[in-house]
């Protein structure tokens, strides 16, 4: 496991919690909007950093009684099989932890939720299922998805999925198709595609941002759906 980079203090990335988020390098999707090449793309992920775990833990150490909890994200954290021992050692030292995935490997969060060593799981649905190859930039077993779906449903301590939407790619009508999917569900995440950073497809760089008012449309849309939706 490569720690790429740590940002210290957040408040947006873990819902009503002020946390830190810890970055790991390495994917098993290549989502064209995926705005961290640096942690997917192996030639990217080459010319990066590794930050020390001895740093990240002193900094955590430090951090006691001043944040609630600790964001893992990616690239996809549950790659690596030593994700649960990372995590448990974070968490005996009285953080809460919330998880970005992708769902793509149930056994590592099947392992997480029985250990519970989780408390929130934000889950992006990267597509209606027929599209899901093209926008995950890989041969998806649609299988894999679906049981993360199940678990995180049904077991999980708190749990979100998320959809970005964008341009040309993920519009209103497969958002739709998604809801069917995964509906019903406790919350449901649309979020705003960003052209201000560094993309895995460069030439989507180009493409601009869907309107406030598109997104607010998408969200009645579905809203009925889930306990709680929001537009990001």
């Amino acid at each position: 496991m490569i720690i790429a980079g740590l940002q210290k203090h957040t408040l947006i990335d873990y819902p009503g919690k002020v946390a830190a988020t810890i970055f790991i390098s390495g994917c098993n999707f290549k989502c064209p909007f995926c705005h961290n090449p640096e942690l997917v793309l192996p030639e990217e992920i080459k010319k990066g950093k590794e930050l020390p775990l001895k740093e990240v833990f002193a900094f955590l150490e430090e951090r006691k009684g001043f944040l609630d909890g600790v964001v893992i994200c990616g690239g996809e954290p549950t790659i690596h099989s030593d994700l649960d021992n990372f995590i448990f050692k974070i968490k005996k030292m009285g953080f809460l932890i919330k998880l970005d995935t992708n769902g793509y490997n149930p056994e590592m969060l099947e392992k997480l939720i029985d250990k519970k060593l989780v408390d929130y799981i934000a889950m992006d649905i990267k597509a209606s299922k027929e599209k899901y190859n093209k926008l995950a930039g890989a041969r998806v077993d649609l299988q894999k998805i679906e049981q993360s779906i199940g678990l995180l449903k049904n077991r999980a301590k708190d749990y979100e999925f998320r959809t970005t939407l964008v341009p040309g790619m993920i519009e209103k009508e497969d958002i739709l198709k998604i809801v069917l999917w995964i509906a019903p569900a406790k919350k449901y995440v649309i979020q705003n595609f960003s052209n201000k950073q560094m993309l895995v497809n460069k030439e989507l760089s180009s493409k601009n941002p869907f309107s406030d008012e598109y997104l607010e449309s998408v969200k009645k849309e579905v809203e009925s759906f889930f306990d709680i939706c929001e537009t990001r």
